[in-house]
């Protein structure tokens, strides 16, 4: 509050050397205070003109600091707060005889009678004060002023406060000459700031990934070079009432997933060994929409309503900290496997979703929730076989338990429908790989391709634990019975993962991370399909500021296409985060 003051008052010496006279002589609080809270400060009423405050108010390191104020008071000052005299300080229902400014405020109320406040019968002195209240407080104590010395009839204004009253200004001119230039500076630069500001409800972050990635291996490694592939996301996050967020996220990248080749050298149309960086991306650099969802609270339910490129992870809680980055974010896992239940990854798109806590807890066990959503990602299209309920969709329940402050659990349940040529794992994309064969996000060719029309009941359990505040422990399991309208099309699928993470591993904000297990696979569906296909992952990033991160990382595969007669496979990535 005491830079504030001290800002206002430099626009003119006659200000400033008459609120100094009546500071100087009517309040009884020390005057040599060396530090004064921003928060506890009266509003117009105590000041001490010390070199400590006013190097508290010359630094460059406060501008940040003045903007914000400045901002505060502006948008206070259009609020309708009238200010009314006062008589007594017992008029004030929030200033107590135990405050530390009592008797200054009771000072200049009952010698000076120039203390005004709120017509509520508040003085609000923790507050930040506007240019108006300033103005109307100071008006009030100059007219009092004025008035003494008109009529000579007291000794509250001598000629040792006017004296000490020069000797001040004297002695400061230059501090207040500086201080004056710099306020002058300020209020250009939040001008410009407010007549340029973009929007008072939105803000814009950004994410781009630069990755150099190869895969080694006799069979797919000889097929695959090493590539150096990107992608961007520039997002507008809106909110109107502070509650709520409306995301609207453009997307663009080059990023494509390697292709896997069997022993005899045939492509095989998998997702597996898929990197975060290169889902949804366009492939060529195009720029799209990729996310339109809006959030906000209903009563005690979290609403989520997506219009495009919604995902069930949006909504539900995934249980696996560390490796799982929102919307295949830059900073978790390199691999889709490793960053959440394929599970989420069962359909996608557009619909609702609603997270609502039950239960009151107690004891070990906290409150629970339930998860209920619904995704389409044909949900545009008016066609036949498609819109909101005729095309592909995916329903999830999922609920939601936290054991203590270490362990939290999910039960979840997605019930599915695709089309013809769909694939089961596939987030509600139609991805391909770099033949150009339409594959999953996540999982082996068994696992996700449907040549026909299919349901699908998946069942899936995941859990996270933390022993210590820099360990993390996590991992799920999932099982999903397909049914297809076709002869030979019905199949089962399983999957399973656990990881460890380390947190602030060699520095704060670094990750150290393992994960290992089977990405989604269907054994005796097709031939020579008889093998778990095993995938362990290992990554270590590191943050090289708040904006940066460097990850390199290796993921190990292991009978590809199910199979061990295949050659295993490892890629190795270098990624490099930026945010902003």
């Amino acid at each position: 509050m005491s830079n504030l003051l001290w800002k206002a008052l430099v626009v003119s010496p006659a200000i400033l050397g008459a609120t100094l006279l009546v500071s100087a002589t009517a309040i009884a609080a020390p005057s040599t205070t060396k530090e004064v809270s921003t928060t506890e400060a009266p509003a117009v009423t105590e000041f001490a003109l010390t070199p400590e405050i006013l190097a508290q108010a010359t630094p460059a390191a406060n501008d940040a600091k003045v903007i914000d104020q400045v901002n505060r008071y502006s948008d206070e000052g259009k609020e309708s707060t009238s200010l009314s005299q006062v008589t007594s300080v017992s008029q004030f229902s929030d200033v107590q005889p135990t405050d530390w400014a009592f008797q200054a405020l009771q000072s200049l109320v009952e010698r000076y009678g120039c203390i005004a406040g709120y017509p509520n019968g508040t003085y609000r002195g923790n507050r930040a004060l506007t240019r108006y209240e300033f103005a109307a407080g100071l008006n009030a104590c100059l007219d009092r002023v004025n008035e003494l010395i008109a009529t000579a009839t007291a000794d509250l204004v001598t000629k040792q406060d006017l004296a000490t009253l020069q000797r001040l200004q004297e002695e400061f001119s230059a501090e207040l000459a500086t201080l004056r230039g710099r306020v002058d500076s300020l209020e250009a630069r939040t001008a410009e700031l407010e007549a340029n500001q973009f929007s008072t409800t939105t803000k814009l972050v950004g994410e781009a990934i630069f990755a150099v990635t190869d895969v080694f291996g006799d069979s797919t490694g000889d097929v695959n070079n090493t590539v150096f592939q990107n992608r961007v996301r520039l997002g507008l996050q809106t909110s109107f009432t502070g509650r709520d967020l409306l995301t609207t996220r453009l997307a663009a990248g080059n990023a494509q997933a390697f292709n896997v080749v069997d022993n005899v050298g045939n492509t095989i149309p998998s997702a597996e060994g898929t990197q975060t960086f290169q889902i949804g991306s366009t492939g060529n650099n195009n720029v799209e929409i990729d996310k339109l969802t809006y959030e906000a609270p209903i009563g005690p339910a979290q609403v989520y309503l997506a219009a495009a490129g919604g995902r069930h992870s949006h909504y539900a809680a995934v249980n696996n900290p560390y490796f799982f980055d929102k919307t295949d974010g830059g900073n978790g896992a390199l691999s889709a496997f490793s960053s959440e239940n394929p599970i989420y990854r069962i359909g996608g798109g557009a619909g609702l979703a609603l997270n609502i806590p039950f239960g009151q807890g107690g004891g070990i066990l906290r409150p629970s929730s339930v998860t209920l959503g619904y995704l389409a990602n044909e949900a545009n299209a008016p066609g036949a076989g498609e819109g909101v309920f005729n095309g592909n969709y995916a329903a999830l329940g999922q609920l939601n338990f936290s054991v203590g402050d270490r362990l939290a659990l999910a039960a979840t349940y997605v019930h599915g429908y695709k089309g013809a040529g769909s694939n089961l794992f596939d987030s509600g994309l139609n991805l391909t790989n770099a033949a150009g064969t339409p594959v999953g996000v996540v999982g082996t060719q068994q696992a996700n391709t449907l040549p026909n029309a299919s349901s699908s009941n998946s069942y899936g359990l995941s859990a996270a634990f933390r022993p210590s505040d820099k360990l993390s422990v996590s991992g799920f399991v999932s099982y999903t019975d397909v049914v297809g309208s076709g002869a030979g099309d019905d199949f089962e699928s399983w999957t399973y993962g656990a990881g460890v993470a380390l947190s602030d591993f060699g520095k704060r904000g670094n990750v150290l991370g393992i994960f290992a297990g089977a990405a989604p696979y269907s054994l005796n569906r097709g031939a020579n399909s008889g093998d778990v296909p095993y995938q362990v992952e290992g990554f270590y990033k590191y943050r090289v500021s708040d904006n940066v991160s460097i990850t390199p990382g290796v993921i190990y595969l292991t009978s590809p296409n199910q199979n061990s007669d295949n050659d295993d496979a490892i890629i190795g990535t270098l990624r490099t985060t930026f945010t902003f």
